[in-house]
């Protein structure tokens, strides 16, 4: 962190397939696996280094409900029920739209997803060699 460098190894990370339910009996296909990485030990060190001294910068609004500790679904609904019950009672009308991407990852094209990240990880190889 003095140094304001960051090694380019410490980016590198491996991906292996972990199979989602160990109980599934039926014929094993892409979609029963889902990708975990794995990153070396320094980098994890320094991750945490960094989030611990710049936490104050990393804030959300609280209009986000995933990715964040004690919100959720429930909370996103009752924070909807109460804004359409405030304009509803003023005599407004509300038109709402939701959409679930509930389990987003598991739909992806992994391969894809892999293929893009694969040819991503080539073009920076080329930069920094």
């Amino acid at each position: 962190m003095a140094y304001g460098h960051v090694p380019y190894s410490w980016g590198l990370s491996y991906t292996i397939p972990l199979l989602k339910d160990k109980n599934t009996f039926k014929s094993l296909t892409f979609d029963n696996f889902r990708g975990i990485s794995i990153s070396c030990v320094i980098s994890k060190v320094f991750e945490h280094c960094v989030i611990d001294r710049f936490s104050t910068f990393f804030a959300t609004t609280d209009s986000q409900f995933g990715f964040k500790k004690a919100t959720g679904c429930s909370r996103a609904i009752y924070i909807a029920r109460s804004v359409i019950n405030y304009y509803t009672t003023g005599g407004s009308t509300v038109n709402l739209a939701a959409l679930d991407i509930s389990e987003a990852f598991d739909r992806v094209d992994h391969f894809g997803l892999f293929m893009k990240l694969m040819k991503q990880m080539k073009l920076m190889k080329q930069t920094y060699y």
